[in-house]
C-alpha cells in the first residue's frame, strides 16, 4: 500500500511558504459562488496605539494649556510689565516713544532697572523723513552730560541746520549698564519700524553689563541660552517667579551688592578676569556673536548700519585690578613702562605699552583692544555695515596720538569735546557713504562747536557727576569731603542734578526764567534750542526759540525757527513773522511758500495779495540781477521795493551796490536819501 504523506503532521516540519500558505488560508472563507475572499484584518491593536498615542499628547498638551490660562490670567488682571521696546506716547497717541519698562528684560532687579530717553517718533513715517535709531550703552545716552552732551544730540542740532528741507528723526535707544545682548534684542525689532540706518556704539560694558560673562545678573556662558532667557522674561508667568524669587531674598544682584550703591559695584561680579583666560575668551565670544548677528540682520534688511571702534582713556587712568603673580602680564607694571617711554619721547612704544596695559586690566571696565578688531572684520564681511572710525579722530586731538583726558573724562566717558569729536566721526561716515548729501552749505564743525546750545550749566553738571563717581570704588581718586560747588545758579543747579536731588527738566526751566529776567537773551536762546533737541514734534518749543533768536538778535535763527514750527503746525500768525523774516533777510524764494499760504487761507484779503506780487517781483528781479550784477535800474527797484517794506537794511545794501556800478547816479543818491531818513 502506498504511504501518503500528510502536510500537517506534527511529526513534520512546515516550511515557510507553508506558513504563509496556511496563514493565507486561515484567513479565507468560502464565498456563494464558492470562492474564497480575505476576511476582514482586526482592527483592535492599531486602535489601541491611536488611543495611547492621544493620550501621551494630551498629557504633554494639559500642562502647556495650563500655563497658557495662567499667562491669560495674570495679562488680564493687569500682573506685570508689558516689556515692548517701543509704547504709545502718553502726550500724542501719533507717535512712539520707548518703553521705560523694556530695561526689565536684561535686569533681575527691577530697582536696577536703567530708562534711556523718551524720544518719539510717528507710528507711521512720513514721506522724505530720514528715520535714524541709535543702539548702545552709557556713552551712547551721553553720560555725564545726558540729555545735553550726547553724540546723537549734537548730530540731531547740526543735521537739522545742515539740511533743513528734511526731517530726519533720531531716535536713541541706548541704556546705562547694558551690553551686546540688549544691542542684539533691539536690533531684531527695530526693523519693522522703517529704520533708514542704524547708529551703533557699543563694548565697553561687555563684561560687567546686564547678562555679561562677568556680571552678578549672568545667567550662563551659553549666549543662545541667555537670548531664549531674555525672549521669556517677556511673560507675565516668567515675572511672577522672579519677582516671587525676589521675595524671597534670592535676587543675586541684590545679594552681591556692596557698600557703594553705585552701579558699577552693583554690577561687577567677576573683578579678576584675567587677559587670555576662558572667561575673558566667552566675553570675546559673546560680544562677537551678538555683534555678528545684528549686523547679519540688518544687512539682511539692506539697513545701513554705522558702527562706532572703542575709545577709552589709554594715558590717564590707570589699570583697576592687576595680576601681581605675573610681571610679564601685569597691567600696572606695564603702565609703569609705558609712562617711562612716554616721558622718554617714544611715543610709539609708549602707546603700545598703554594699551597693552589696558588690555592686561582684570576688572574688564573698558573694552578689550580685539573688540575694534571685531567691529573692522565685520564691517568688510556684511554689506552695508560701515565703519566709524571715531578711535583715529580722538587721536589726532590727542598729544601724541594717545588718547587721554583731553577727551576723556574718566576711564571710557567723553567730555563735551570728545563727544563733539564722536558726532563728527559719524557725520563723516554719513557723508562718505551718501546718506547725507555732499552740501557745501552743511554746518562744519568748527561752526557747530561755537552754535551746539550747551552752557556752563552743562559743563558744571557733567564735572560734578565725574568726581561723585571717582570718589567710589574702582576708581577712589578724590577726597571725600564736600564737593566744592560753583557760587552760582547754574553751579547749584549742576550739584543738584548731578546729585540726584534736581529733575535736569526743572533746572533748564529755571535757568530759563532767570535768563529771560536778565535779559540775558544769548543764554536763554540755549535753553530755548535745547528744548527743541528734547521736543522736536512740539511746535511750541521752536515757537519759544524763534522768540528768544529775536530778542538776542539773531534773525536767521528767528526765521529758521518759525520756518519749523510752521511745518509742524500751519498757522497764519507764524506765517506771517517767517514771511518778514525771510524778506528782512533778503530771501524773497523763502518768503514766498508763506505769502501764498496767506493767500490760500484768505484770498480776498488785499493786502495778502500785494505782498504775494512785491514778493513775486523781487524774485524776477533778483534772478535777472545774477545775470547782470551791475545794472543799476534794476538795484535801484529792489533798493526801493525793500524801501516801501521799511527794510532800511537791505534797502541800503542794493542802493549801495548801484552807486559802486555809478557814484554819479541821481536816481541811486534820491533813494539813498529817503532810506536815510528812515528810522534805525
Amino acid at each position: 500500500m502506498k504511504k501518503i504523506n500528510k502536510p500537517y503532521s506534527k511529526n513534520r516540519p512546515v516550511s515557510v511558504r507553508q506558513t504563509r500558505n496556511t496563514s493565507s488560508l486561515r484567513n479565507r472563507t468560502d464565498s456563494p459562488s464558492g470562492h474564497q475572499t480575505k476576511r476582514p484584518a482586526p482592527v483592535q491593536k492599531k486602535t489601541t496605539v491611536n488611543r495611547a498615542w492621544l493620550f501621551r499628547l494630551i498629557a504633554v498638551l494639559l500642562p502647556v494649556a495650563g500655563l497658557a490660562l495662567i499667562e491669560i490670567m495674570l495679562r488680564l488682571t493687569g500682573y506685570g510689565d508689558n516689556l515692548d521696546l517701543f509704547r504709545e506716547y502718553e502726550q500724542d497717541n501719533r507717535f512712539l516713544t520707548m518703553n521705560e519698562a523694556v530695561s526689565k528684560r536684561y535686569f533681575a532687579s527691577d530697582d536696577e532697572a536703567t530708562v534711556g530717553f523718551d524720544d518719539i517718533f510717528k507710528k507711521g513715517k512720513a514721506a522724505g523723513t530720514k528715520r535714524i535709531f541709535v543702539l548702545g550703552e552709557s556713552t551712547t545716552v551721553g553720560f555725564p552730560y545726558t540729555n545735553n552732551g550726547s553724540f546723537d544730540r549734537w548730530l540731531r542740532y547740526r543735521l537739522m541746520h545742515s539740511y533743513p528741507d528734511t526731517d530726519f528723526e533720531i531716535i536713541n535707544l541706548a541704556l546705562t549698564a547694558v551690553n551686546s545682548y540688549t544691542v542684539y534684542d533691539f536690533a531684531r525689532e527695530i526693523v519693522r519700524y522703517e529704520p533708514d540706518a542704524v547708529l551703533i556704539y557699543a563694548g565697553h560694558n561687555e563684561y560687567y553689563g546686564a547678562l555679561g560673562i562677568g556680571s552678578t545678573t549672568r545667567m550662563g556662558s551659553s549666549v543662545h541660552l541667555v537670548r531664549l532667557q531674555i525672549t521669556l522674561r517677556r511673560l507675565r508667568l516668567i515675572q511672577l517667579v522672579y519677582n516671587t524669587l525676589r521675595r524671597s531674598g534670592k535676587d543675586r544682584l541684590v545679594a552681591d551688592a556692596r557698600q557703594d550703591p553705585g552701579m558699577m559695584i552693583r554690577m561687577a561680579g567677576d573683578y579678576y578676569i584675567s587677559y587670555g583666560t576662558k572667561k575673558y575668551a566667552k566675553g570675546v565670544r559673546q560680544f562677537e556673536t551678538n555683534m555678528d548677528d545684528v549686523c547679519r540682520i540688518l544687512s539682511r534688511k539692506n539697513i545701513p548700519v554705522f558702527i562706532s571702534n572703542l575709545v577709552s582713556n589709554e594715558r590717564d587712568m590707570k589699570p583697576f585690578i592687576s595680576d601681581t603673580t605675573d610681571n610679564e602680564n601685569n597691567a600696572s607694571r606695564q603702565f609703569e613702562q609705558a609712562e617711562e617711554a612716554y616721558y622718554s619721547g617714544d611715543y610709539k612704544k609708549a602707546k603700545e605699552l598703554y594699551i597693552k596695559a589696558k588690555d592686561l586690566d582684570m576688572l574688564r571696565f573698558r573694552a578689550p583692544e580685539v573688540f575694534n578688531a571685531i567691529i573692522k572684520e565685520m564691517c568688510s564681511r556684511y554689506p552695508g555695515i560701515y565703519l566709524v572710525d571715531a578711535k583715529s579722530l580722538f587721536e589726532q586731538h590727542s598729544p601724541s596720538g594717545i588718547i587721554g583726558k583731553e577727551t576723556i573724562t574718566e576711564h571710557i566717558h567723553p567730555n563735551l569735546f570728545g563727544y563733539a569729536l564722536l558726532s563728527q566721526a559719524f557725520f563723516n561716515v554719513l557723508q562718505q557713504q551718501g546718506f547725507l548729501p555732499l552740501d557745501q552749505a552743511a554746518m562744519t564743525f568748527g561752526q557747530l562747536m561755537e552754535q551746539m546750545p550747551l552752557s556752563r550749566f552743562d559743563s558744571l553738571k557733567g564735572a560734578y557727576t565725574v568726581e561723585l563717581l571717582l570718589r567710589n570704588w574702582p576708581f577712589n581718586l578724590t577726597g571725600k569731603g564736600e564737593v566744592q560747588v560753583e557760587n552760582s545758579l547754574e553751579g547749584k543747579l549742576a550739584y543738584a542734578v548731578a546729585n540726584g536731588d534736581m529733575h535736569w527738566y526743572n533746572a533748564l526751566a529755571e535757568l530759563s526764567q532767570q535768563y529771560e529776567e536778565r535779559s540775558d537773551w544769548q543764554e536763554a536762546l540755549k535753553m530755548a534750542e535745547l528744548s527743541v533737541l528734547e521736543f522736536p514734534y512740539n511746535e511750541s518749543t521752536y515757537l519759544y526759540a524763534a522768540r528768544t533768536s529775536q530778542s538776542a538778535g539773531d534773525k536767521a535763527k528767528a526765521a529758521f525757527y518759525y520756518t519749523r514750527a510752521f511745518r509742524l503746525k500751519p498757522d497764519a500768525t507764524t506765517a506771517q513773522n517767517a514771511m518778514a523774516l525771510q524778506m528782512q533777510l533778503d530771501r524773497p524764494e523763502l518768503a514766498l511758500p508763506f505769502a501764498d499760504y496767506l493767500v490760500e487761507i484768505n484770498p480776498d484779503n488785499e493786502d495778502n495779495l500785494t505782498r504775494q506780487q512785491v514778493i513775486n517781483e523781487m524774485i524776477a528781479y533778483k534772478t535777472a540781477l545774477k545775470a547782470d550784477t551791475a545794472n543799476i535800474m534794476i538795484l535801484n527797484l529792489i533798493s526801493t521795493m525793500y524801501l516801501q517794506m521799511q527794510n532800511k537794511e537791505m534797502a541800503l545794501k542794493y542802493i549801495a551796490k548801484a552807486l559802486d556800478a555809478d557814484p554819479a547816479s541821481r536816481e541811486s543818491r534820491k533813494i539813498l536819501d529817503q532810506i536815510q531818513q528812515l528810522p534805525e
